[in-house]
């Protein structure tokens, strides 16, 4: 309930997202690694996007030509991303629901999913639940993009953890917009998903997000999994 209440809150009035239409760079960049490297035609797949917002990764995703499911915890993006959808002429299945629950979806029937920045305020007994899902929803071959908070070389990451710190381990209480986030050194990613699925590519990415007027650099993680 408190996440809900806290992306709808920020949904109905943005001050940390931001409501563009384009899609993630990195999502792209992660589509032509499929095609290249996987050999997967970037069509006619079944894709679900975890935290779909807005809905500008899933209406992305389906102008490729394939069949998106977006799963929100927000009524607002969720109108939003309906909106948009039906504006530039896709047919994206949004859905609200909560990614730390068992997913309305059948055993290995979908192709891709995608969480970008979805997963980082869950506990660590509902990631274990978006872990199992995840891996449940996939097929035996199928991929999985994260884009999640990164501890290494970020410094604003280790003074949140300390000035703010939450409940569980690497954790900071983000009092904006009230959650608590998890932040994931190397090794600690690493070893949480390779339970579940074969790390391919495991990079960090910087980005300098503002607020307030200010700048603020955060890192990122931008992992390229598949089902083991």
């Amino acid at each position: 309930m408190a996440q809900k209440n806290a992306w709808e809150k920020e949904y109905q009035n943005p001050s940390l997202i931001k409501l563009s239409d384009e899609p993630r760079k990195d999502l792209k960049e992660y589509m032509k690694f499929l095609r290249r490297k996987e050999d997967v035609a970037l069509e006619n797949l079944n894709i679900l996007d975890l935290g779909s917002g807005n809905g500008k990764n899933s209406n992305y995703l389906a102008e490729l030509g394939n069949k998106v499911i977006g799963f929100e915890i927000s009524p607002t993006a969720l109108g939003l991303a309906r909106s948009k959808s039906r504006d530039v002429g896709v047919d994206v299945n949004y859905i609200q629901a909560d990614i730390s629950a068992p997913y309305s979806l059948e055993n290995e029937s979908i192709d891709l999913v995608v969480d970008i920045m979805s997963s980082n305020s869950l506990n660590e007994s509902e990631r274990e639940i978006y872990l199992k899902e995840v891996y449940r929803v996939l097929k035996s071959d199928g991929h999985f993009f994260v884009r999640g908070l990164c501890k290494d070389g970020d410094q604003n990451a280790k003074n949140l953890i300390k000035l703010s710190p939450g409940k569980e381990y690497d954790t900071y209480i983000n009092k904006d917009m009230n959650l608590t986030e998890r932040v994931f050194s190397r090794a600690d990613f690493i070893s949480m998903y390779s339970k579940y699925f074969e790390i391919q590519q495991l990079t960090i990415k910087t980005n300098y997000a503002k607020f307030k007027g200010q700048n603020y650099k955060r890192n990122y993680w931008l992992a390229y999994m598949k089902k083991v």
